[in-house]
């Protein structure tokens, strides 16, 4: 029965109860059995319980059995918690007719709280507000529910102030979906239109396509077809999650469920695509597809060379879970072979590296990120590049063009001073403010994203104590007066150690950059001398002094001839040592890039 069917999910900034939530719902409506239940079900990686962020999207079907004596079949889709997977909870917000907004007692509305408020808000969702953690002594429910009312004008007296931890008031929650959610629209007796909202990939079944049924209905034995990819397959078996995989034979309009499509990679089975029935296929697909584009960039390498193989392997594997990570091999001079990394932002780069270190103990370096930018060459060609080492010569350039970024930072009044003077350091461009609540405000800039992906988010927490929050998404591409910044050591340029940058910081990063690495990287035998160039010209330069040997020690007094002869010989050898001597750059040293201190 379509009209008993709920389907919603729950959005929140990181931290804010929302796994939590999920559990105490699927204890209550008996789902999973005490016995069965752990922390943060649905977050099955380490990785996700440990920064409480839900990375991989999830879905699972609970039975509920209301006061009105009615049972209803709720479907509740997990989104992704961090800025990076926009995208991805786009699509799970799209499989959804209402959300719950779970906003932390203690901390309030949040930057990443409002972005997905307004992604919820886009989809024409039904939202719900809900005040989590009343239990913790710094708790301010009735403070928030006011402002949660100025912001939705939902009334503050009917929003659940709920303890996920202990359960307290959850069952005024399910009862408030149920009366406050409307039921799907969509038609069993039309064409199959099905949205995947997220996919991962299973060693026995292929890639598991996680849907939301539209219209129609659909069963194992029907042959799909995928509108996006253009693709036909025949299922392994369709199913609901409740919330392990479970067969059944049919799922229909307004289910949620997954299919098994034996496809052998993620990237044919894209999130966003619209499944219809080969044999009557829907005439149009549903809206929203898109194809995730990565914004940073990263060579990873491993340490040791040999494990070469080893890195290709378990990039491979992880791509079959992560359409949106792409990766192509690439050497460079200072750290052989590797691959060059596209990810979604900063953070989706520091799971993938946790993931390489933890899940096939791997030890890998990781060299500064930077971005994609567009060069504008004078005969008119363009080249897109994300490594500093494609850039051409500087006399063939017209322009170069980088990615610029709205960025929304939400923050306590008190540190309205600090943020900005972070953000206008950082090329950062002010374009309006607004109060959402009292002693809140919310900042909007623009803002290059080359700017944004090294430090900014560390920096922004330490100077607003951990209260500010932010959020970004891509603007434009901006024409910039940037330059490229090469390391020279010992004459030999480093490409590993090139970065691009605006040509007014030039001088000062290259200063910071050599300075650092003259304490990094160790004496030899042998006058080392570390430079920096730009545009051209060598813009700082320092020497690390040559290990020497006391050629004098034997001379006791004599004349000073006997001295200079000896000393003479010292220099000939280290001049020739020069001439074919190799400087070996510890790791330290790739990552002084990403360590500059911004002062």
């Amino acid at each position: 029965m379509i009209e008993r069917i709920r389907n919603f999910c729950i959005i929140a900034h990181i931290d804010h109860g929302k796994s939590t939530l999920a559990d105490r719902l699927l204890q209550l409506t008996g789902t999973v059995s005490d016995r069965d239940m752990t922390a943060q079900i649905l977050d099955s990686m380490d990785l996700e319980r440990e920064k409480g962020v839900t990375i991989k999207a999830s879905a699972v079907r609970m039975m509920y059995n209301a006061l009105d004596g009615l049972q209803y079949e709720l479907n509740l889709i997990d989104t992704p918690g961090h800025v990076d997977f926009s995208y991805e909870v786009s699509r799970a917000l799209a499989a959804c007719e209402g959300a719950l907004l779970v906003v932390d007692a203690t901390q309030g509305i949040e930057a990443q709280t409002l972005a997905n408020l307004y992604l919820a808000l886009d989809s024409n969702l039904v939202i719900i507000p809900v005040i989590n953690k009343i239990d913790l002594p710094s708790a301010r429910p009735d403070e928030i529910a006011q402002d949660l009312q100025n912001l939705l004008g939902f009334p503050a007296a009917d929003i659940p102030r709920i303890s996920a931890k202990d359960g307290t008031n959850v069952d005024q929650v399910l009862e408030i979906i149920v009366k406050k959610i409307p039921p799907p629209k969509g038609q069993i007796e039309t064409t199959t239109r099905a949205l995947i909202f997220d996919s991962h990939y299973d060693s026995y079944k292929g890639v598991i396509a996680y849907v939301r049924v539209s219209e129609g209905k659909i069963s194992g034995r029907d042959e799909l077809h995928l509108m996006a990819h253009k693709s036909n397959l025949k299922p392994v078996e369709v199913g609901i999650f409740v919330p392990t995989m479970k067969a059944i034979d049919l799922l229909e309009a307004g289910d949620v469920g997954y299919i098994a499509t034996g496809l052998k990679s993620v990237t044919e089975c894209r999130v966003g695509d619209t499944i219809t029935l080969t044999a009557n296929p829907a005439e149009v697909p549903l809206a929203g597809y898109r194809h995730p584009k990565p914004m940073v960039f990263a060579g990873i390498y491993p340490v040791e060379g040999e494990d070469y193989p080893e890195l290709k392997d378990a990039l491979e594997k992880l791509q079959l879970n992560d359409a949106s990570l792409i990766f192509e091999p690439e050497t460079s001079q200072a750290l052989n072979f590797g691959f060059r990394c596209g990810f979604l932002g900063l953070f989706h780069m520091e799971i993938i590296q946790e993931r390489l270190e933890r899940e096939y103990d791997l030890d890998i370096i990781v060299t500064a990120p930077s971005v994609e930018y567009e060069v504008h060459m004078r005969d008119g060609q363009v080249i897109v590049i994300d490594s500093p080492v494609q850039l051409p010569d500087e006399g063939l350039i017209e322009e170069i063009r980088e990615p610029w970024m709205n960025l929304e930072i939400f923050s306590p009044t008190d540190y309205y001073g600090t943020i900005m003077d972070l953000v206008t350091k950082r090329r950062g461009v002010f374009k309006e403010q607004d109060y959402p609540a009292p002693n809140r405000v919310q900042l909007v800039f623009e803002i290059p994203l080359s700017e944004i992906i090294v430090n900014f988010f560390d920096e922004l927490k330490s100077r607003t104590r951990g209260y500010a929050s932010m959020d970004y998404h891509f603007a434009d591409y901006r024409a910039g007066s940037l330059v490229k910044l090469e390391v020279l050591v010992n004459q030999d340029p480093v490409d590993a150690l090139a970065s691009i940058v605006h040509k007014d910081e030039a001088y000062h990063r290259g200063q910071s950059l050599v300075t650092k690495l003259k304490d990094l990287i160790p004496r030899q035998q042998f006058d080392v001398p570390i430079q920096a160039s730009s545009s051209g010209r060598i813009i700082s330069r320092a020497n690390i002094k040559a290990v020497r040997k006391d050629v004098l020690a034997k001379c006791y007094g004599g004349d000073i001839t006997r001295k200079n002869k000896l000393l003479d010989k010292q220099k000939k050898g280290k001049k020739r040592m020069k001439l074919i001597g190799k400087v070996e750059i510890p790791q330290a040293a790739f990552m002084a890039v990403l360590q500059l201190e911004e002062e």
